[in-house]
C-alpha cells in the first residue's frame, strides 16, 4: 500500500481562532448531531439507544443513503444500534469500519452543576453526559460520512458505520452481538474506534495516541458472612470489620511493574516530550529490571500508574441489614484492569494472597474478555503521523495501551484489527469521562472532526 501525501490537503482546515465567530456548514452539521445525541438519555437504567440510532438513521436517509444500506438493529428493543454502509464504486480493499457507542454511564442531575442530558456550550467546553465518551466520535463519524456521500467521494473500499449499545456495561453488548449474529454486516479490514486520542497538559498538546492494545476488564465480589446477632452484644468477629481489614491490605498492595511492546514505545516517545525528572523516570522504568524509584514516582500519576501494572480497586460497598443488628453479610466490588497476557484467575489468586483471610470469599461476577494487541499497521500509522504533523506541528503520534476497556476487543478476538484514534485532545489532569460535569473542549471537538475526516479519506481514497 502506498501513502498519498496530497490527501493531507484534500479538505480545508478552518483556523480554530475563527470558530467563535462562525462555523462551516460541516462543523454546524456535526454540532447539530452532537446536540441531538447528547440530549437523548442512553443510560443503561432508564435510557434508550434505539431512539438515538433512529435519529441517526433519519439523517442518513435524508442525505441519500439507500434504505438497503441502513440497518437499525440490536439485541433488545431498547438496546438498538445502527450499521450503515457508504459503498465504494469499485472496491479493491476490504471495508474500513468506524465504531462508536451510543450508550453512556449513569448521571444524576443532583450530582451535576448542569443538566447532564442537555448539551451546553460554555467557557470553551461542551458539557453533557457522553460529550467525551463517546457521542463526540459518533456525531463526527455521522457528519463526516454524510459529507463524503454528498461529495461523491471516490473510495477504494466501503466504509461501514457502526453505532452500538452496552459498551459501558450491561448484558447486551452491541458489538459482541453483531459479530456473533451479523458478521457479514461488520466484516472489515480495519476498525477505527475510541480508546486513543490526544494528550495535553496546561493547554499544551503532548501526543496523539493510537490505541493498539487494552487492559482486560473484570469485577470480583468480596463477601464475608456471619451469624450476626443483637448490636448490644458486639463480638470480635464482625463481618464489616473483617471485610474492611482485608480491603485495607488490598489498598496497600501494588501489582508488579510490567512493560510490553506498546507501553515501551509509549514511554520511549513520551520521555522526550516530558523531559526533566518525569522524562528520566520514563527511560529508567524501561530498564531490566525497571528502576523502582522511577516507577514509584511515575505511579503517583494515575494515568502512568495504570500503564505500568494491573490495578484492582474497590468501587462499591454493601453491608448489614439493620441499624440495631450485627451484620450478617458484608460485600465489596473490586474492579480490576488486567495487563495483557494475564488471566483473571491469576489476578484472583493474587487477591486471595493479599486479602489473607479465608472467610473473605472472592467471586468473579462477569466473564472477562481478553484480546490480543493489534499489530501496528504501517499505512495507518503513517497516515496518523502525517496528518498529526500537518495539524499540530511538533506533536508526535504515539502507540498507546488503553487502561480501560473498549469494544475493540470483540473485533480483535474476531481477527479484525482495531485501533483507537480520534485526534481529540483532553487534559490528562482533568479527564471527566464517567464523572461529574463531563466535558470536551469546543476547539478540540472540531479539531477531531477535521482529523478524522482526513484520516478516513486517507485510508479509503482510490488512486
Amino acid at each position: 500500500m502506498h501513502w498519498r501525501p496530497w490527501l493531507l490537503v484534500a479538505t480545508v482546515f478552518v483556523p480554530l481562532t475563527a470558530l467563535a465567530q462562525t462555523l462551516t456548514p460541516q462543523q454546524q452539521l456535526a454540532r447539530d448531531i452532537y446536540e441531538e445525541l447528547v440530549d437523548i438519555n442512553t443510560t443503561h437504567s432508564t435510557g434508550n439507544t434505539t431512539t438515538a440510532a433512529a435519529a441517526v438513521a433519519k439523517r442518513l436517509e435524508a442525505a441519500g443513503f439507500p434504505a438497503a444500506d441502513i440497518h437499525p438493529l440490536g439485541p433488545t428493543p431498547t438496546k438498538g444500534g445502527l450499521v450503515a454502509r457508504l459503498r465504494s464504486p469499485q472496491p479493491t480493499k476490504k471495508p474500513l469500519l468506524l465504531l462508536a457507542h451510543l450508550d453512556v454511564v449513569e448521571a444524576k442531575r443532583e450530582d451535576w452543576s448542569v443538566d447532564p442530558f442537555k448539551l451546553l456550550e460554555q467557557d470553551g467546553f461542551f458539557y453533557g453526559r457522553g460529550t467525551l465518551d463517546d457521542k463526540a466520535m459518533a456525531a463526527i463519524f455521522v457528519a463526516n460520512l454524510i459529507k463524503m456521500k454528498r461529495d461523491g467521494a471516490n473510495t477504494d473500499r466501503d466504509i461501514i458505520l457502526v453505532l452500538t449499545a452496552d459498551e459501558e456495561g450491561g448484558p447486551d453488548n452491541g458489538v459482541d452481538w453483531l459479530v456473533k449474529n451479523h458478521r457479514d454486516l461488520v466484516e472489515a479490514d480495519i476498525v477505527i474506534n475510541e480508546g486513543g486520542g490526544g494528550h495535553m497538559r496546561n493547554g499544551k498538546y503532548q501526543l496523539n495516541g493510537v490505541q493498539a492494545a487494552e487492559k482486560t476488564y473484570t469485577n470480583f465480589m468480596l463477601e464475608v458472612k456471619n451469624k450476626g446477632g443483637h448490636s448490644s452484644l458486639p463480638t470480635q468477629d464482625n463481618a464489616i470489620y473483617r471485610l474492611a481489614a482485608g480491603l485495607g491490605r488490598l489498598a496497600q498492595f501494588e501489582f508488579p511493574v510490567e512493560i510490553n511492546e506498546i507501553t515501551r514505545t509509549y514511554f520511549e516517545r513520551s520521555a522526550a516530550i516530558e523531559g526533566g525528572q518525569t522524562g528520566a523516570d520514563m527511560q529508567a522504568v524501561l530498564h531490566d529490571p525497571p528502576d523502582p524509584e522511577a516507577a514509584k514516582r511515575l505511579s503517583a500519576t494515575p494515568s502512568y500508574n495504570a500503564l505500568l501494572r494491573t490495578t484492582c480497586v474497590a468501587t462499591r460497598l454493601d453491608g448489614g441489614h439493620a441499624d440495631n443488628a450485627l451484620p450478617q453479610t458484608a460485600r465489596a466490588n473490586i474492579n480490576c484492569r488486567i495487563m495483557p497476557g494475564h488471566s483473571s484467575d491469576e489476578v484472583r489468586q493474587t487477591l486471595v494472597r493479599v486479602l489473607a483471610d479465608e472467610q473473605i470469599s472472592i467471586t468473579e461476577t462477569e466473564p472477562s474478555i481478553a484480546a490480543p494487541a493489534s499489530p501496528l499497521d504501517p499505512e495507518l500509522m503513517q497516515a496518523v503521523e502525517q496528518i498529526t504533523a500537518a495539524m499540530w506541528p511538533g506533536v508526535p503520534a504515539v502507540p498507546t495501551m488503553s487502561t480501560g476497556a473498549s469494544d475493540s476487543r470483540f473485533f480483535r478476538n474476531a481477527g479484525i484489527r482495531a485501533y483507537g484514534v480520534s485526534g481529540m485532545f483532553v487534559d490528562m489532569d482533568d479527564i471527566r469521562a464517567h464523572g461529574r460535569d463531563e466535558r470536551l473542549g469546543v476547539k478540540q471537538f472540531y479539531e477531531g472532526q477535521e482529523f478524522l475526516d482526513r484520516l478516513v479519506r486517507a485510508l479509503s481514497a482510490a488512486n
